[in-house]
């Protein structure tokens, strides 16, 4: 390999670091909900909602950024992404009118997380494409950049908040998310045809309409759907729900960091594990441990709130960090994107069924035993996936 070719690689990779640490506002949420309520008048379930539409907006542009991606290139795919991400903290949020607080989840939440959909998986598609032997590895990376994206986030909002106000911290995330995305976006470019054709291109390579019709397709994008319950369900009552159970205001804060960090080491670390032990035995492992930290959580007080939910977001984030390497492991590299976009549409379906569901049943301490009863669904989903028949 050329050192032109051994560089690229890396200078990817970096890029693809540099724009997920300024676009992970879900793993923020918990520190945007109480000044978004504020600033724009809104109860709590209305600023859930957001919560829940930006999510679900991630996961349906997953599916279009991921279409984006394949057929012009994943450059194409994050200047798209820049641009709704740029409308989502400028338009949508900063100048939305204080008295249009409701109009938040279509004018903020539908652009951002389509934006931040089609950023995603054009860096992780790109970046599986150049370290084929090493998917976990470079997956890890811009996993974890995008859980330390929470933690970053969180220190913004606390900071900017009480001198500008949220509209300010939204103001100043559009300002340095803009050059970021952009100076990235330009670095991001396929493997030449020759390096694919010197690694041969081995392995499955399903087109979506093939895998639409695979029970594994359908196996894991249950289990993804069944992942969301344990972190989603709480994410934004994290802060309240602290205080409920012993701590300070300033005590629950480190929830959110906390959380941050736990999400950022189980992106990194659960990928590399599974480059050594497998994709599935990974997922097993996690959703077991996701069920056993979510009935612990249902009881614990003071300080241990603050380690259950850091332990939830490792998992739920593990979980996330390795699917898009379970998918091509699966699915094959050739489409990428759009068969990660169409696995996404799992945590669409979860963030948006599970908390409305939460909120018109009345759910309190019911949401633990839900997120109990999902992660062990999810274990039984990946305990039934089995290699594709194009891997036998």
């Amino acid at each position: 390999m050329s050192s032109q070719n051994t560089a690229r690689p890396a200078a990817i990779l970096a890029a693809g670091a540099c724009i997920q640490l300024l676009t992970g506002l879900p793993a923020a949420w918990g520190v945007f909900q109480q000044p978004v309520m504020e600033e724009y008048a809104l109860e709590e379930g209305a600023a859930a909602l957001a919560f829940s539409v930006l999510i679900a907006a991630y996961g349906a542009g997953c599916v279009i950024g991921g279409f984006l991606q394949d057929k012009q290139g994943p450059r194409c795919a994050a200047l798209w992404g820049t641009a709704l991400l740029e409308g989502g903290l400028i338009l949508g949020a900063a100048l939305l009118p204080g008295d249009w607080g409701r109009a938040l989840p279509w004018s903020f939440s539908i652009p951002a997380g389509l934006g931040t959909a089609f950023l995603y998986p054009a860096i992780q598609s790109c970046v599986q494409k150049w370290y084929q032997g090493k998917k976990g590895f470079a997956t890890g990376i811009i996993g974890a950049a995008a859980g330390l994206s929470g933690a970053f986030l969180t220190l913004v909002v606390r900071l900017l908040t009480p001198l500008w106000g949220i509209r300010g911290a939204f103001w100043a995330l559009g300002g340095a998310a803009l050059p970021v995305c952009l100076a990235g976006a330009a670095l991001l470019r396929n493997p030449p045809q020759a390096q694919k054709a010197a690694a041969g291109q081995k392995g499955p390579d399903y087109t979506p309409g093939q895998m639409l019709r695979t029970r594994q397709y359908w196996l894991c994008t249950a289990a993804v759907c069944f992942s969301t319950p344990a972190v989603l369900l709480f994410s934004p009552i994290i802060l309240r729900l602290g205080m409920e159970r012993g701590l300070e205001e300033g005590q629950a804060v480190w929830a959110v960091v906390l959380g941050s960090v736990g999400s950022t080491a189980g992106r990194l670390l659960m990928p590399l594990l599974s480059d050594k032990i497998g994709r599935r035995p990974t997922d097993l492992l996690l959703f077991a441990l996701s069920a056993g930290l979510s009935a612990g959580f249902a009881f614990a007080e003071g300080w241990w709130v603050v380690a259950a939910y850091a332990g939830l977001t490792f998992c739920y984030s593990a979980l996330a960090a390795v699917l898009p390497a379970f998918s091509t492991d699966l699915f094959g590299l050739p489409h990428a994107g759009v068969n990660y976009g169409f696995l996404a549409l799992g945590q669409s379906a979860g963030s948006l069924a599970f908390p409305l569901a939460a909120q018109a049943l009345g759910l309190e301490a019911g949401r633990h035993w839900v997120a109990v009863g999902a992660a062990l669904a999810g274990l039984g989903c990946i305990w039934f996936v089995k290699p594709t028949q194009q891997n036998t």
